[in-house]
């Protein structure tokens, strides 16, 4: 992969923080010819994906495609992973997007799993390592490597990681270590 100019990665950057990766708005100082050709470059690269964007949505307009539709750009694993984040599930929102324009089979909710980019050495991340180990890791692991209140790291499993990013976590009753959490079958 070539080496990131400033401008990429803080295109890049700028996405993982947002809502769905949007690329956009750019940066200031950054428009016309030299926004188009950065972003050719990023996209050539692999590093924003343009896709069909959802007007009624509110999201971000790149170009417009005519008849009321225009695409927008996102951030692609590979853009993430350039700056460090490590993508922990598989990318739904492009996937949902081009599913979506096939008549044949729109997903439901339920079945569409969620794009997550974790920042690496976050707490977020270590509790996740901890759980994708293959003999899984008790709430008392959990708050003596964390630091956090028991409750807090129960919330965080059942909230953020089970809730909101969707990731597959089971938990099973184990005597001498109470109840432990595996995450994707480990």
């Amino acid at each position: 992969m070539p080496k990131l100019t400033n401008t990429q990665t803080i295109i890049l950057s700028a996405a993982a923080q947002r809502t769905d990766n949007f690329a956009l708005p750019l940066p200031k100082g950054l428009a016309g010819a030299a926004a188009k050709m950065a972003v050719a470059r990023m996209i050539a690269h692999g590093l924003l994906e343009e896709v069909e964007a959802n007007l009624r949505c509110g999201e971000p307009l790149w170009r417009e495609t005519g008849d009321g539709h225009g695409t927008t750009l996102i951030a692609t694993e590979a853009g993430l992973e350039a700056i460090g984040i490590k993508a922990v599930a598989a990318r739904a929102e492009t996937a949902a997007r081009k599913a979506k324009s096939d008549a044949d089979s729109l997903p439901t909710t339920s079945d569409t799993p969620k794009h997550v980019a974790i920042r690496t050495g976050t707490k977020q991340a270590q509790i996740i390592a901890l759980l994708q180990r293959p003999e899984g890791a008790a709430i008392s692991e959990i708050v003596a490597e964390t630091g956090w209140l028991a409750h807090s790291v129960r919330g965080m499993i059942s909230g953020a990681l089970k809730k909101k990013l969707g990731l597959p976590i089971a938990s099973e009753k184990i005597d001498g270590r109470g109840t432990v959490y595996t995450l994707g079958g480990a």
